[in-house]
């Protein structure tokens, strides 16, 4: 029998909203992430299977188009599918539809399967029970890579907080482009949204160390170099492509 795609519906509370109402970006990844773990466990290669075989799932690209954030008391549905498999990675897709039934936010995601204790990529066949995807893009994109950039413009830094961490035991997906949204002036981000976000996860960040961010602003597009200042590596790109707010 075809599987279908997977549906949840979210009231937007207070607290996940920002100053003007709107769900925070973090919530919002963070929705993704909830939704896409229940249908990964429906579907047998969630994070259950993932512990009892030494596994993980670790996301490698975003790319999010919004047309706009939903707002408080909001009803939103969610809807998530397996979009495309390939030989050690997955794409997972979402739509975000608000209470008229229209489409505000479409979203790729692509995720490759580790070995954990090693911390290598797998082959999904022969390391996850067989499953149907849906042949069906929320976005057609091949998740282009993201320059570096000329020159900094401007310069954040962040400390990477116990409550970044997520269950594998590095900085959750949604705190990077929280991050990229944090470091261009207070003026710019009070005056402008994001309208499309696209994130290269690149290495794990750490619990307790110290994280700069060198931005590049032209017009209304943004890019973000995530670096850890220990090492000097590269934890993240983030694009963003800003709207009048």
């Amino acid at each position: 029998m075809p599987i279908k795609k997977y549906e949840k519906t979210y009231e937007i509370k207070s607290y996940e909203c920002d100053k003007n109402g709107d769900l925070r970006l973090l919530t919002l990844m963070n929705i993704f992430q909830d939704i896409a773990d229940s249908h990964a466990s429906a579907l047998g290669i969630g994070i259950e299977h993932c512990l009892a075989n030494g596994l993980a799932w670790m996301g490698s690209n975003y790319v999010i188009q919004i047309s706009r954030l939903p707002k408080w008391h909001e009803k939103i549905l969610l809807q998530t599918w397996p979009a495309v498999e390939k030989k050690i990675g997955a794409v997972r897709d979402f739509l975000v539809y608000d209470e008229a039934g229209e489409v505000i936010i479409r979203a790729s995601s692509q995720w490759i399967l580790i070995d954990y204790a090693k911390r290598r990529p797998v082959a999904l066949k022969g390391n996850l029970p067989p499953y149907q995807i849906i042949d069906e893009r929320a976005l057609e994109t091949e998740f282009s890579k993201i320059n570096d950039i000329a020159q900094t413009d401007f310069q954040r830094n962040f400390a990477i907080r116990f409550d970044d961490i997520d269950i594998n035991n590095h900085v959750n997906n949604a705190v990077y482009p929280l991050w990229a949204s944090e470091a261009v002036p207070p003026a710019f981000r009070l005056e402008h949204q994001p309208g499309t976000i696209e994130i290269a996860f690149k290495k794990e960040g750490l619990f307790g160390e110290d994280v700069t961010v060198n931005s590049e602003l032209h017009g209304l597009t943004s890019t973000h170099e995530i670096i850890a200042q220990s090492d000097g590596r590269e934890l993240a790109k983030v694009k963003i492509c800003w709207k009048r707010a």
